[in-house]
């Protein structure tokens, strides 16, 4: 593992847990069944309930993929979490045709129209030039990030993974992302022997995934931590690697103010030198293949930290921009946290049945409406 000398007085020898590691779920038909009745006779909203049919139930909950996962494995998180939005996760490439049936229905909700029939187009990042600078007089937008999420080829997702599945996962990509130049010449730091007190700072920081997310750690994606799980940020801090946190990478451009354009040219000029390197998980209707079905297709998501006051004060006229334009509103410090001093975490909702530069788009028309509002209130 290679660790830059400048950061060797942070780490120590112990280490941090950052989520508690959720028992893997059992597989048994009397507990599968069990918690499916609690799911249908309960008040969620979920997706998952929602296509999850006694018919369906049935002719799924036996099957399993090439690599073992079963129903169980993908329907986990949401069959603990009844507050789920979506509540399935895949827990290999596979199981999005093993149980088509099931997340055929539910891609096509989540991704408004992308129905079983339709197929995902060809990568196309576009031309960056065309995107500017959001908010060149830096009234509103604190900060700038787009990211995409890739799965290495052969390997399965966090539910089937092993603890030598993570550790030669994080040997491949640190020292593919060490080999890296230019702007992207930087260090890859291992979470395992991390002093805590770095971890925070990192993740205060918003460089770090952050701890204890329990949709995650139902789906058993929290295992063996911190092994395996680690980050890589060039010298700048403008380029970062997540590694082993919900997919086996996430790839993520970003700096201050609203220079959509500058950060968008970086994450393709680098997902493109990785790709040169990495063989990634992709399906030619799908698209590249991630962990969690709202992130497949592109797995772009472009977002802002924007200060809105006046429309933080009238949300329902900030969430009909959303819808109009299928962005993703959040808190502040992501999903499911709130906005603090009006600052909303704010992005593109498609990912799926669109190019690359068609989904950045969406992102940059929506938030220059919604300023365009913020500045008439």
């Amino acid at each position: 593992m290679i660790i830059c000398k400048r950061l060797l007085y942070l780490i120590q020898s112990d280490t941090s847990k950052m989520c508690t590691i959720a028992p893997r779920g059992k597989s048994s038909k009397m507990n599968l069944e069990m918690e499916f009745e609690k799911l249908q006779t309960s008040n969620s909203k979920s997706l998952l309930k929602k296509y999850l049919t006694p018919e369906i139930f049935h002719k799924l909950k036996d099957q399993k993929t090439q690599m073992g996962s079963t129903l169980m494995d993908c329907i986990q998180s949401g069959l603990v979490n009844h507050d789920s939005g979506v509540g399935i996760y895949a827990a290999d490439a596979d199981a999005y045709t093993t149980f088509a049936d099931l997340f055929d229905p539910i891609i096509d909700d989540y991704h408004k129209g992308f129905s079983k029939n339709k197929v995902h187009p060809a990568k196309d990042f576009g031309d960056y030039k065309k995107l500017g600078n959001l908010d060149p007089e830096g009234k509103y937008i604190k900060s700038t990030r787009v990211r995409c999420g890739r799965s290495i080829q052969g390997y399965p997702f966090n539910p089937r993974m092993t603890v030598e599945h993570y550790k030669e996962i994080e040997d491949e990509v640190s020292k593919t992302l060490t080999s890296l130049e230019g702007e992207f010449k930087g260090c890859y730091y291992p979470l395992t022997g991390m002093a805590k007190q770095v971890q925070e700072q990192l993740i205060n920081d918003h460089f770090l995934f952050k701890e204890g997310d329990r949709f995650l750690q139902a789906a058993n994606a929290c295992r063996f931590w911190p092994t395996g799980r680690g980050i890589y940020f060039n010298n700048d801090k403008t380029f970062l690697i997540w590694c082993n946190e919900e997919d086996h990478l996430r790839i993520i451009s970003m700096q201050q103010g609203g220079d959509l354009g500058d950060v968008y040219r970086r994450l393709v000029t680098g997902v493109n030198e990785i790709e040169k390197k990495i063989t990634f998980s992709h399906d030619n209707r799908l698209g590249f293949l991630t962990f969690c079905p709202t992130n497949l297709g592109t797995t772009i998501r472009a977002s802002v930290h924007i200060k809105v006051p006046k429309l933080a004060s009238e949300q329902q006229k900030l969430y009909n921009v959303a819808d109009k334009y299928n962005l993703q509103v959040r808190g502040t410090t992501g999903e499911h946290t709130d906005a603090v001093d009006g600052i909303y975490d704010i992005s593109n909702k498609r990912r799926l049945g669109l190019t690359e530069f068609q989904a950045v788009k969406e992102m940059y028309d929506g938030i220059t409406e919604i300023i365009k509002i913020e500045k008439d209130l």
